[in-house]
């Protein structure tokens, strides 16, 4: 009883944020979705040579398709990030966001990384819920127009999205017999399951957003270190990959789960 009551409580705070910040909220999710897109693309503008010179001796491709590599990623992301910040061509930039994803994971060799792979993952999952945000605003201004093949593809979009970002919180699990590894685990993995199922789901993304924010700061402090050191470049590469998975929990927070969750479903019996 003790228990309902607390978790009542939370769910009214957190009402009350969102009530207190629905006009910006989607805002900073969008920039936070974003900011490892424009990191990349600044990252290939001051490191065009030694991306060139990689993906030529990686892959035996010559200096011209290595600066071509360089030049899509710098263009597409930039652009694309641009085009969802001024909400603009949002839903072409989604899907010119999936293809750097892809492009990368395949370039790098990320298949062969789990860690990598499954951070690649949830940006995937962020970009699905973004495209589902765009769709979703799309059936609300023609209202009147049936969009029942649309209102599917937002809802599986969106069911997606919120099991794909749980492969980033995955990476940060330490499997150790430490008491507070076991707590931080648990504590995580059932935050992980609310949301993938869609449960309490505007409640447990905010616990995991401000959970999120705070292992990032600890964990990839780049800050601290030297602009020339390998750690500083490693650090805030994974910083910002975290800040847009933090970026697709604000979009949860803000819109909610969709219709394949228990969410919708106790709303609907």
């Amino acid at each position: 009883m003790a228990g309902n009551n607390l978790i009542s409580k939370a769910e009214d705070f957190a009402d009350g944020v969102l009530r207190q910040t629905k006009h910006i909220l989607p805002h900073i999710a969008r920039l936070f979705l974003v900011s490892t897109f424009i990191e990349d693309g600044v990252r290939m503008w001051f490191q065009w040579g030694e991306q060139r010179d990689y993906m030529a001796s990686s892959w035996g491709c010559g200096s011209f398709l290595g600066s071509l590599f360089v030049f899509l990623n710098l263009v597409v992301q930039l652009g694309a990030s641009g085009m969802v910040l001024a909400r603009k061509h949002v839903k072409e930039a989604c899907f010119s966001l999936f293809f750097i994803i892809i492009l990368q994971t395949l370039a790098y060799k990320i298949l062969f990384d789990m860690k990598f792979l499954a951070r690649n993952l949830s940006l995937c999952g962020t970009v699905c819920l973004l495209l589902a945000e765009v769709m979703g605003a799309a059936s609300t201004m023609f209202a009147g127009v049936p969009t029942l093949d649309d209102n599917q593809s937002q809802n599986y979009l969106q069911l997606s999205g919120r099991i794909l970002l749980i492969f980033m919180f995955m990476t940060l699990l330490h499997f150790t017999f430490s008491l507070k590894d076991l707590l931080v685990n648990c504590v995580g993995m059932g935050l992980m399951l609310l949301v993938a199922v869609g449960y309490k789901t505007k409640l447990a993304s905010m616990v995991m957003v401000c959970w999120l924010i705070a292992l990032n700061c600890i964990l990839n402090d780049f800050w601290r270190h030297r602009s020339t050191s390998i750690m500083w470049d490693f650090k805030k590469y994974d910083f910002f990959q975290a800040l847009t998975v933090s970026g697709g929990l604000l979009l949860l927070t803000a819109f909610g789960p969709g219709g394949v969750s228990i969410d919708k479903r106790k709303k609907d019996f």
